[in-house]
């Protein structure tokens, strides 16, 4: 989380599995950042009419998420501006975001502490092949299938995802035979009773 100078704190969610291929993004910032020259002196930067471009720019795309990672130059030096997107589905409005800025001198720490929380409290094994996530709209709805694994096992989360909230419900894979024929139980009722 950043903290800005009004209070208001922006902060970035990430799974186990993004963290550990934000962590590798991250060393690869820190390789750009050290081969760079000096910074550009702000009397300089502000002579040239030049937009600000990004030194190195990345992106990771998972689930229904996005990250934008720009290592960028501004007068007080360069940072690294991390926005996460989160996609609610067509016609569901705009796409919410967040955005961080880490001071370029602190990725090194930042990384490290990163790695740290992923050996402290990740999956230690390789993670298990999980099937793709998907989704489906329905109205102004749009529903996610993601499947994922914790110590506790393989599960799913379906997630629902109207205009004004976001809500889920995680169904372990044990019981995913009795869920779907119970959905099927239903269905099936349904049709006959709309049959009538």
């Amino acid at each position: 989380a950043e903290v800005g100078a009004g209070g208001n704190k922006s902060r970035l969610t990430l799974s186990m599995s993004v963290a550990v291929e934000f962590r590798d993004y991250l060393g690869d910032f820190i390789e750009h950042y050290a081969q760079l020259g000096p910074s550009q002196p702000p009397e300089l930067a502000q002579a040239a009419d030049e937009p600000r471009r990004a030194l190195k720019s990345e992106f990771l795309v998972r689930e229904n998420r996005k990250y934008y990672m720009d290592l960028k130059e501004n007068q007080r030096g360069r940072f690294l501006r991390v926005r996460q997107t989160v996609n609610r589905g067509p016609g569901l409005g705009s796409t919410q975001g967040q955005t961080i800025a880490l001071p370029a001198q602190g990725l090194i720490e930042f990384r490290d502490a990163l790695a740290k929380l992923i050996d402290d409290y990740g999956v230690e094994e390789e993670p298990a092949e999980l099937p793709e996530g998907t989704s489906l709209t329905v109205d102004n709805k749009r529903f996610f299938f993601d499947v994922g694994s914790n110590k506790y096992g393989v599960f799913m989360r379906v997630s629902e995802v109207k205009p004004t909230y976001r809500n889920s419900i995680t169904v372990p894979y044990k019981v995913w035979a009795k869920f779907g024929h119970t959905f099927c139980k239903y269905s099936d009722e349904m049709k006959k009773i709309q049959e009538k």
